[in-house]
């Protein structure tokens, strides 16, 4: 990886602070609070070379686009709040790639995603 910086720092920082998945525009406006100069193409490059690095996972949601959140966590599935728009990680999995695939199949991975109003948006 290339030498650290103030803004790679910032950018990282919003992941360890929101610890859930989240979008360029997010990262942004969160990431300017530490860096004033922040902005979009060095977020977007930052990004690319945090997931070239292994640092970050990329997740293309069916609804929300592109998000990120950090590797390293153990293998997990995702809620979408349809009110306000928050992915969200669901623990665990209760998926079972061996019985699911047709004879001859080889899945490679998956993911699973829940619709529906987190805590926040219910009450």
């Amino acid at each position: 990886m290339k030498r650290k910086t103030n803004q790679r720092n910032a950018i990282q920082t919003v992941f360890q602070q929101i610890d859930r998945p989240v979008g360029i525009d997010e990262i942004l406006d969160a990431g300017r609070q530490t860096v004033k100069s922040l902005n979009q193409a060095t977020v977007y490059r930052n990004l690319k070379l945090l997931v070239e690095k292994g640092w970050l996972k990329k997740i293309n949601t069916p609804e929300l686009g592109t998000l990120y959140e950090i590797a390293a966590k153990e293998h997990h599935h995702h809620f979408q709040c349809r009110s306000c728009d928050r992915l969200f990680e669901i623990s665990g999995c209760a998926f079972s790639e061996e019985s699911s695939a047709p004879p001859g199949f080889v899945i490679e991975s998956h993911e699973v995603y829940f619709f529906g109003l987190c805590a926040g948006c219910r009450d």
